[in-house]
């Protein structure tokens, strides 16, 4: 991976502009339309919801085109793109993204009910179920937690590599000259920041938290830069984007685990699920352990 000897304003200019300008362009345009409620199909006789396709196409792929954008504009061309998979030399780097997510998470939820051991419990599986299911709560719970290591990084891949090719495939590379944390920890900022008008609308907290929606938006933040650096050490440390965007792929197949197991109604910005604080604790945990010592953020450049 190259990295630049310093800023280079202009292209990251107008990758921010694309990036914040579409999604939140994006973002306006549901607000007005009925906000992320509206249930329109995107065509009669279509069941997939509109607001749906427009989160997906519109806003997650802003910063991919913000790449693409970026490059044309400012003639830098197809060097260091990323894309390479580097599977078989950095394959440690690739396991590690796709199933740490998965056990990140679980602790996070794990220590979510450990602190409320009153809001577990498997009753609303048993009500989703119904009584008439082959599967018991326990099944359930088990068969989520496979699917989201093993389908949900593939699945999910067409939606997070807008994210990614963007925010670890551009804006990371671009913001090393500051120094391999600060990069790091930027480019969080950056990405949580870009989620605002969404959950300001209510994704991932809802309405009606202590706050809301101002302090959900600052809890993203919290957990964007904790995300943000692992999925960052997995971009570094592979020469490659691909391994960020499975793990990201793997966050969201399994960052709703926890809501299938609590009972009442919690604060979403604690948790159980994984934007909450409380859930997103051993994501800075590891995030702290990277930035203690800046070689595990050395860029590689694998051969081939």
């Amino acid at each position: 991976m190259e990295v630049p000897d310093e800023l280079e304003t202009r292209r990251l200019a107008v990758f921010l502009a694309v990036s914040f300008g579409v999604a939140w362009a994006v973002g306006a345009y549901i607000y007005a339309t009925g906000g992320l409620g509206q249930s329109t199909s995107l065509l009669p006789g279509v069941s997939v919801p509109r607001v749906l396709v427009l989160l997906v196409v519109g806003y997650m792929w802003a910063p991919a085109l913000g790449n693409v954008v970026a490059r044309l504009v400012t003639d830098e061309g197809r060097e260091n793109h990323l894309l390479r998979l580097h599977l078989r030399e950095r394959w440690r780097v690739w396991l590690a993204a796709w199933v740490g997510p998965v056990v990140l998470t679980l602790l996070g939820v794990g220590l979510y009910f450990a602190t409320f051991p009153g809001r577990f419990s498997f009753a609303p599986i048993r009500e989703l179920l119904g009584p008439q299911s082959p599967l018991s709560p326990a099944t359930f719970v088990l068969v989520q937690v496979v699917q989201a290591t093993l389908l949900a990084p593939v699945i999910n891949a067409v939606a997070t590599f807008g994210e990614e090719f963007g925010w670890r495939g551009y804006l990371l590379p671009k913001l090393l000259p500051l120094g391999r944390r600060e990069a790091v920890l930027v480019s969080g900022v950056v990405w949580g920041v870009w989620h605002w008008p969404v959950i300001y609308m209510g994704y991932n907290y809802g309405v009606g938290y202590p706050g809301a929606p101002w302090t959900g938006m600052l809890a993203m933040v919290v957990f964007a830069v904790g995300v943000g650096a692992f999925l960052s050490w997995a971009t570094l440390r592979s020469g490659s984007v691909w391994p960020a965007v499975v793990g990201h792929g793997s966050v969201n197949g399994i960052g709703a685990i926890g809501t299938f197991l609590v009972v009442g109604s919690p604060s979403p910005l604690l948790g159980p699920g994984a934007t909450g604080v409380l859930v997103a604790l051993p994501w800075l945990v590891v995030t702290v352990w990277l930035l203690a010592d800046a070689d595990r953020l050395a860029p590689v450049e694998p051969s081939g």
